[in-house]
């Protein structure tokens, strides 16, 4: 996986985006304006909408639709797999060391290349609908040993189907973006009756989402050879989680308040095009799928992900737990073939989250929740303090990226903080 070109913008061999990448996302300028679709590379943004405008996008897939000044992303994903690659293709040829066009224009540069510094990155989507899969072996079986024991870990259906449950797309929000420790209803142990307040169990999940691209129609499922095709690519994704008021409300429906309060993404979404060098098998499936949800060749990605804690009282955040997305049990061809399989249209824009992805081992955990195995074994942090579940205060950040020979394909980061809760 050795870097295949270079740019003529300097990026540092850690940087999570050099010209093999090239996420998209949508910003505004902090001197003001309106918000532009733009591309990553290195410290800067290249503005994808004022290249629009400049005629550069004139292949025969973007040449008249003019996609990237609608101030979300969901015009172009909506054009499909080959209107993506003729993109990628024009900003890559644009930005390579080789060419001269806007490499050797220090006006066209001046007014494309704003620095990362300089802008302010918001939701890059139009999400319509929000799906959250619970797809990861290792963290089901954690959680389910914590509730029913280790015999009984797994519900009879978790083999045979990507188990997933509609969220809400409202309270999404990009990294960045603090929010109060949500109230409800919780039942402590030895009650009688429930009590409402704040949360005492907030958590947050390590997860990747999937951004839809072109969907599906009503009534015409998406077939599994082809599921791919219908994913533009992936966000980092926290789902944060009250789990005490969780585990009051989710018998018989499942979450409600405990999941809906926010969901964090990183603003930049990386293409399936850019992590194709780094697909890779995933688990060993048994039983073997059922037909609809077989599948032939390498299905999962090669991701390493990381969580960092940060508290009020600390100067820098720390690492807590390290997990990679090939982990996951159910791929993502799998998640789309069984999403659409009954006939539910997806539709450029809506996301599915990967549910929380946990590795083999304790500090490959993906939640607050396994580490402390539901805060019984509290984390001690480098000053000292513990943290069962999330304080007020504290901030969580998610980063990830793809590792090649001298590159990264890298994910940025998805930052939250805790703040007192709402009156």
């Amino acid at each position: 996986m050795k870097a295949a070109s270079s740019s003529f913008i300097l990026v540092s061999p850690e940087s999570h985006f050099p010209i093999q990448n090239l996420p998209y996302g949508v910003f505004r300028r902090r001197d003001g304006g309106g918000a532009h679709s733009g591309v990553a590379i290195g410290d800067f943004v290249l503005d994808l909408t004022v290249l629009e405008d400049k005629g550069f996008f004139d292949g025969p897939m973007l040449g008249n639709r003019r996609p990237f000044g609608a101030g979300r992303l969901n015009a172009f994903l909506s054009l499909g797999k080959d209107a993506w690659t003729e993109a990628r293709s024009t900003i890559s040829r644009l930005l390579r060391a080789d060419e001269a066009r806007l490499r050797d224009d220090a006006a066209l540069r001046g007014n494309v290349l704003i620095p990362r510094a300089e802008v302010v990155m918001e939701l890059p989507l139009d999400i319509g609908d929000y799906s959250d899969f619970y797809s990861s072996l290792e963290h089901a079986t954690n959680v389910g040993t914590m509730l029913r024991g280790a015999d009984k870990a797994l519900q009879p259906n978790w083999r045979y189907l990507p188990v997933a449950y509609h969220c809400r797309a409202s309270s999404i929000v990009v990294s960045g973006h603090d929010f109060p420790r949500p109230r409800g209803q919780t039942k402590p142990d030895g009650a009688d009756a429930p009590i409402f307040g704040p949360t005492r169990a907030l958590d947050f999940e390590l997860e990747m989402g999937a951004v839809v691209g072109v969907g599906n129609r009503l009534g015409e499922p998406i077939r599994i050879a082809e599921a791919r095709d219908h994913v533009f690519g992936l966000v980092l994704l926290n789902d944060w989680s009250a789990r005490d008021i969780q585990a009051w409300e989710y018998v018989p429906l499942g979450p409600f308040l405990s999941k809906s309060f926010c969901t964090t993404i990183s603003p930049w979404v990386v293409t399936l095009e850019a992590l194709e060098p780094f697909r890779v098998a995933g688990p060993v499936q048994e039983p073997t799928p059922l037909p609809y949800l077989s599948t032939e060749g390498p299905q999962s990605y090669d991701i390493h992900l990381e969580v960092h804690l940060q508290t009020g009282k600390m100067d820098r955040p720390q690492r807590i737990c390290a997990a990679n997305y090939k982990h996951l049990y159910w791929s993502l061809a799998q998640q789309v073939a069984h999403h659409t399989v009954a006939g539910c249209n997806l539709r450029p824009g809506d996301l599915l989250g990967s549910g929380t992805i946990s590795g083999p081992t304790p500090d490959s955990f993906g939640s607050l929740l396994e580490l402390t195995w539901r805060g019984a074994r509290p984390l001690t942090l480098p000053n000292g303090e513990q943290r069962s579940f999330l304080q007020d205060g504290d901030a969580v950040t998610l980063t990830g990226w793809a590792q090649g020979d001298g590159y990264r394909i890298g994910f940025g980061e998805a930052t939250g903080r805790v703040l007192l809760p709402a009156v």
